[in-house]
């Protein structure tokens, strides 16, 4: 099964999180094609939670894992890492209070 393009990916989720009235705004645009994406949860009142994609080798699964949590200014940092690794990084800030991110909703493989 091939992937999805980045782009391609990045604008389904933000029209599926429009749909719920969830706020994401691209921080910073990746490769359009093979970029990978991370999803930073803004929680609004400090705290924030990055999730990355992660592929079980075993199963061949991919499932959303936090790659940071905790104080949005050390979410931020780890952001900041991952870029200096990774130019075609793709960064998604959600907003949410309740903390809602619909990463573990279905058809968002």
């Amino acid at each position: 099964m091939s992937r999805l393009a980045a782009s391609f990916w990045v604008a389904a989720y933000r029209k599926r999180l429009e749909m719920f009235d969830i706020p994401c705004f691209v921080v910073r645009h990746g490769d359009d094609t093979g970029g990978a994406v991370l999803v930073k949860l803004n929680t609004l009142d400090g705290q924030a939670t990055v999730f990355q994609r992660s592929f079980d080798l075993m199963t061949g699964d991919r499932a959303w894992i936090v790659l940071s949590e905790g104080a949005e200014t050390d979410c931020d940092a780890a952001i900041a890492r991952q870029a200096v690794f990774d130019p075609d990084l793709w960064v998604l800030e959600v907003e949410d209070r309740a903390g809602r991110h619909l990463l573990d909703a279905e058809g968002l493989g």
